[in-house]
């Protein structure tokens, strides 16, 4: 999303929202946006760290390591997450920060510099009531752990709530592995107390960190988790896989598969007459299942295959992996898409919880940790449901940013 379309986003959504333009325009453009190079072995690397809003209070945003990284990427990203914490109700604005460079071709000791560059590049802009990062694409508990490290030597006292991510043993929240599946989860049992399916056959594109962790704990509620893919392809078994023998596979060296009475079946060795067989990533997409999990990429629900969804529920694990076209038709076919800025809400939330204990000097246990994410996650929910049923006419998504931006209008009004 470039500048000019936010600005068109804004001019859409604003006045649903009932506000006036002075309001929504407000957030037409960043606060700040910092840049820096970094020097490591010899090289540089452009950095950058955006603060979008903070109307709602600190900018909080993942760093993310990637070659095609950009200003404009981190200028959008850190709009979404100022939409993002606010439909999550967190007491966040939005920023977002990312350095241009293919980790893959970094030692660890280099990864390690960067990581420390960074800090010493934005730390005047950076603390636990400023800004506070976390981990995005490419970059780990680790890395955070390195960063809060190289904080607190240049401010010279300690700031546990400078960075979220991190290693549990370093401050970090129990649960945050899963935050993201495990919030997807809450939400989706949401959906299914205003929306009944007669079944619960999933399909989930995407096997990283939170489609292997949705598939995994669906599966464990009872769901029927038929179809799974990575980026090589996927598998599909009619009468259901099960998800954490397929993650054996995956970690074995092989391609994803599943168990068919009793024998491994990887995508390599599918028998051609067994209830198992090999699925793309786009045949995955238009299975016959009642809920569909994009988990990976973005824009992979398009104008060119949503009539052919079959799905009744999409839940918007991914970031964006449904066009805005491709929104149209599926509402038109009454298709219920939940909103990547409400699905995938669990990672941000519990990096508030994580926050939170290094505030307050405590560490929660899992169980506490996951019941206060379901609370959270369900109020959420509750909130743009109440606004999706008031607009009857448009879709969950355009509920989600109304009430992102009625929040965000108020506690500006407010601090005024």
């Amino acid at each position: 999303m470039t500048f000019e379309s936010i600005k068109s986003f804004l001019k859409k959504v604003g006045p649903l929202a009932g506000l006036p333009p002075e309001e929504w325009q407000q957030l037409e453009k960043p606060d700040r946006v910092l840049k820096a190079e970094l020097r490591v072995g010899g090289k540089k690397y452009p950095a950058y760290r955006v603060q979008y809003n903070q109307a709602r209070g600190p900018y909080k945003g993942g760093i993310r390591f990637h070659p095609q990284v950009s200003q404009d990427e981190v200028v959008s990203l850190a709009f979404w997450m100022t939409l993002k914490t606010a439909v999550a109700d967190l007491p966040f604005g939005g920023g977002k920060g990312g350095v241009q460079v293919d980790p893959k071709r970094l030692s660890l000791r280099e990864i390690e510099e960067l990581s420390r560059a960074y800090i010493r590049a934005f730390y005047k802009y950076l603390g636990p009531q400023q800004d506070i990062p976390a981990p995005d694409v490419y970059t780990t508990p680790q890395i955070m752990a390195w960063m809060r490290n190289e904080y607190e030597k240049l401010t010279g006292k300690p700031a546990p709530g400078v960075i979220t991510g991190k290693p549990p043993e370093y401050g970090g929240s129990l649960v945050r592995d899963i935050a993201t599946a495990l919030g997807g989860v809450y939400v989706l049992e949401e959906v299914l107390r205003k929306v009944p399916l007669k079944g619960k056959r999933i399909a989930i594109q995407g096997f990283g960190n939170a489609g292997m962790n949705i598939a995994k704990l669906l599966y464990g509620r009872g769901y029927t988790v038929v179809a799974i893919s990575d980026s090589k392809g996927g598998v599909y078994n009619q009468d259901g896989l099960d998800p954490k023998k397929a993650e054996e596979i995956k970690k074995g060296g092989g391609m994803l598969g599943c168990y068919c009475l009793g024998t491994v079946c990887q995508l390599e060795q599918i028998p051609l007459d067994g209830p198992c067989r090999h699925v793309s990533n786009e045949e995955l997409l238009e299975l016959p299942v009642d809920i569909l999990i994009p988990a990976a990429l973005e824009n992979v629900i398009h104008s060119g295959n949503a009539a052919k969804i079959k799905a009744t529920i999409i839940l918007e694990l991914a970031n964006g992996p449904v066009t805005p076209e491709a929104a149209e038709i599926l509402h038109k076919k009454r298709v219920i898409v939940v909103p990547d800025v409400l699905a995938n809400a669990g990672g941000v939330a519990v990096s508030y919880f994580e926050w939170v204990q290094n505030n307050l000097g405590e560490q929660w246990s899992k169980q506490e940790v996951k019941q206060k994410l379901q609370q959270k996650m369900s109020k959420a929910f509750e909130q743009v449901w109440e606004e999706y049923i008031q607009l009857k006419r448009y879709d969950l998504r355009t509920a989600a940013y109304i009430v992102a931006l009625k929040k965000i209008a108020a506690a500006r009004k407010s601090k005024q």
